[in-house]
């Protein structure tokens, strides 16, 4: 149903890439996210979540680059264990604080000097747009619906993005004390659609703002399309909500092989919440972005 929608969405999606690195341990963790472009310009949508992430990274760097400067300049007696644990405290660092991020925008363009963030200052949406590139890294870009009265309960439809990262291209460098992109391992992830019917539509501020979703939207889809059978884009995928379904069971007995096993079980219903495509284009024309509907 949605084979021919994902080949023409994935000409305009692309991955954010991810490294962080943690106060406590020197191994490297990798993430991502999603952006789609929405334009030949550079232009892309993604989450605010998202581009608040990215915008915290070179602060977050540089706090650690002050603090290694710091550490160095400690004395190594006695006291250096309390010297240091003060330091801590002083830059706020803990076991699981993040102290290193650094961003891949893959297949975006060729390279980049710069990019303007502009975030929605009430729903998880932001627009970036990258500057100083010589060519595009994609060869299409989203086709907004013009009617979005048609986005009821019951319309099927998907969302595509980059959970379940798989790159391997990055390492620790114990020499600089820095996590880096290498030239090594695997640089990509596949892309991973999900499927669902359209089951509520969110209002907020007084205004249809959002889609909720039969499906969960997975661990970096977060700003991937919300797409039709013909590639059109409905909303853009932002977060999960986790649904009590009140079917909870305790030491409940089930036969497991020959015997059987007390368990216990809480579900819950994971639904998918979108950004509603009458709010992505009203963003983009607040900020005089080029767009197409159809």
């Amino acid at each position: 149903m949605f084979v021919r929608a994902i080949d023409e969405v994935s000409k305009f999606t692309r991955p954010i890439h991810s490294i962080i690195r943690s106060y406590s341990t020197n191994k490297v963790y990798p993430g991502a996210a999603t952006l789609f472009f929405v334009n030949a310009e550079g232009v892309a949508i993604t989450c605010r979540h998202v581009a608040e992430h990215l915008l915290q990274a070179d602060k977050i760097n540089q706090q650690y680059l002050l603090f290694a400067q710091s550490r160095f300049r400690l004395r190594q007696d006695e006291n250096y264990s309390e010297n240091l644990r003060q330091l801590e405290q002083q830059f706020g660092f803990h076991q699981d604080s993040p102290i290193q991020i650094k961003h891949n925008f893959v297949g975006c363009c060729d390279r980049f000097t710069s990019f303007d963030c502009h975030l929605h200052p009430q729903y998880d949406l932001a627009i970036i747009h990258f500057k100083g590139f010589q060519q595009i890294g994609y060869s299409s870009f989203a086709r907004f619906t013009k009617d979005s009265s048609v986005s009821k309960p019951g319309k099927m439809l998907c969302r595509l993005g980059f959970p379940f990262p798989e790159f391997t291209n990055f390492t620790y460098n114990y020499q600089t004390d820095d996590i880096e992109w290498t030239r090594e391992g695997n640089p990509r992830s596949p892309s991973f659609p999900i499927e669902g019917i359209i089951t509520r539509l969110i209002s907020q501020y007084g205004k249809i703002s959002g889609i909720e979703m039969s499906s969960p939207g997975l661990r970096g889809q977060s700003g991937g399309p919300l797409f039709d059978s013909d590639g059109v884009v409905y909303g853009m995928q932002s977060s999960t909500r986790h649904l009590h379904l009140g079917f909870d069971l305790e030491n409940f007995e089930v036969a497991i092989g020959p015997g059987t096993k007390k368990v216990t079980n809480m579900p819950f219903l994971h639904v998918g919440q979108c950004i509603h495509v009458d709010v992505i284009k009203y963003f983009l024309r607040e900020h005089g972005i080029n767009f197409h509907e159809i």
